[in-house]
């Protein structure tokens, strides 16, 4: 495999959206490349790559906005997404999420009926995805596996060369494009159903187990708990790095 695309809320945290930094260790100690995919901005996601240390590779905004070798793609388009938004609005009362660094999609807060919701857009050339965190109103024709696709175009590569480990439903497309899919125990059910395997722990921990169990040799000898089934620990350990 040539690299490792791992979703980040919900997969490298912790279920307050703190990092884990336990799975942050198990990625620094990978030596293929290392790529986080998420519905957050890519200056979110390009800082949180910065902050764990890998590659800088991002896939954001649902595969709206990829960013490789510190140059952005723009797949997706917002224009839609701003008619759906201003339909919904008469039906609901939504709130906007990072107006001012979104380009190709609108994130809301997660206030309202999404199934109500998505029979209303049910003609359009948008949907509605839950990242677990908000709602986006996407473009159809975009998600987190066609931005994997996108990567792995400019980096000459095949998706089946590629590991991806996520949560939600927006990363369903994604672990369908991979040539490997894996679901965090605490992953949507959705997920589980389209992923090749399914971890034990949950969050970071699920990622940890998973990142020890594709590369043996990573796994961290002097520790001697199971992440798999420590994460309901942590806020009682005092050592604990948060």
């Amino acid at each position: 495999m040539k690299a490792l695309v791992l979703d980040i809320d919900g997969t490298i945290t912790h279920q307050d959206r703190k990092i884990d930094c336990r799975a942050v260790e198990a990625i620094r100690r990978i030596r293929i490349p290392v790529v986080l995919a998420t519905g957050n901005t890519v200056c979110f996601a390009t800082t949180t790559a910065r902050l764990i240390g890998t590659s800088g590779m991002v896939i954001a905004e649902n595969g709206g906005v990829v960013k490789v070798d510190d140059e952005e793609h723009i797949i997706g388009d917002i224009t839609p997404c701003i008619r759906a938004f201003e339909f919904l609005k008469k039906h609901f009362d939504l709130e906007k999420l990072d107006p001012s660094y979104r380009r190709t999609e609108i994130a809301v807060r997660r206030n309202f009926d999404l199934d109500e919701a998505r029979a209303m857009l049910s003609g359009a050339d948008v949907d509605i995805v839950d990242s677990g965190f908000a709602f986006h109103i996407k473009s159809r024709k975009v998600n987190k596996g066609v931005g994997l696709k996108k990567v792995a175009e400019l980096l000459g590569w095949s998706t089946e060369d590629m590991i991806v480990i996520g949560d939600s439903e927006n990363d369903v497309e994604m672990l369908q494009a991979a040539g490997l899919g894996i679901a965090v125990g605490n992953a949507d059910a959705k997920l589980k159903e389209v992923a090749d395997f399914v971890t034990k722990g949950e969050y970071g921990a699920g990622v940890v187990e998973a990142i020890e169990l594709l590369f043996p040799q990573l796994r961290d000898p002097y520790r001697k708990d199971d992440c798999a089934n420590h994460q309901h620990n942590d806020a009682d350990d005092p050592f604990y790095e948060r």
